[in-house]
């Protein structure tokens, strides 16, 4: 993946948030329902790419640890 398409990732799951929240709150309630999945992805995508972070960095400090504990 380019260092272009990680920034486009990054902006686009909170984008997909806010047109979600403006489409709940502005539309009728027959149309209210268009928007859910794009909330429910934004929020996954965000949600994951936290996690995966998370994980990495976990594994980064074991992998240091461990190299110290060696030396």
């Amino acid at each position: 993946m380019s260092k272009r398409n990680k920034y486009l990732y990054s902006f686009i799951a909170p984008f997909m948030l806010l047109l979600a929240i403006i489409g709940i709150t502005f539309r009728s309630k027959t149309k209210q329902s268009f928007y859910l999945p794009l909330g429910t992805i934004g929020f996954y995508l965000i949600l994951e790419k936290e996690f995966t972070r998370r994980s990495k960095r976990k594994d980064i400090l074991t992998k240091v640890k461990f190299f110290q504990k060696n030396k």
